[in-house]
């Protein structure tokens, strides 16, 4: 699954609001653990979002639950059987990947770069 514009806005906006102090995430549990938004949560804050507060309480699911506590356990899957081992090279190639996309971005190119054969 890959982030949107509106994910990224979304995501922008939610930070702003936390450092203005007028939301945080609280970890829920009433049977199954979740993360919540909490404090002002209501008209305000989806007129400053542009949605509904349904919507809101959608991509913050979406983007929390789904995205980010799965990347998680996907990479708990992975160590399970191989140890963290391969951790710093997926680091490294994520920390890549986002300086290309960002210079790309910046350029106004979206080249992807190809392996070298050797010769």
């Amino acid at each position: 699954m890959k982030l949107t514009t509106k994910d990224r806005d979304f995501l922008e906006a939610l930070k702003r609001l936390f450092d203005e102090k007028q939301m945080l995430i609280d970890l829920k549990e009433d049977g199954v653990k979740r993360m919540v938004l909490r404090q002002n949560y209501g008209d305000k804050i989806a007129q400053r979002f542009g949605v509904s507060r349904q919507g809101v309480r959608w991509r913050f699911q979406r983007l929390f639950s789904e995205m980010y506590v799965e990347a998680y356990e996907r990479i708990w899957w992975v160590e399970s059987y191989f140890g963290a081992e391969l951790r710093h090279h997926a680091i490294a190639i994520a920390k890549q990947r986002i300086e290309l996309r960002q210079k790309a971005q910046k350029l106004g190119t979206f080249v992807i770069p190809r392996r070298q054969t050797k010769e």
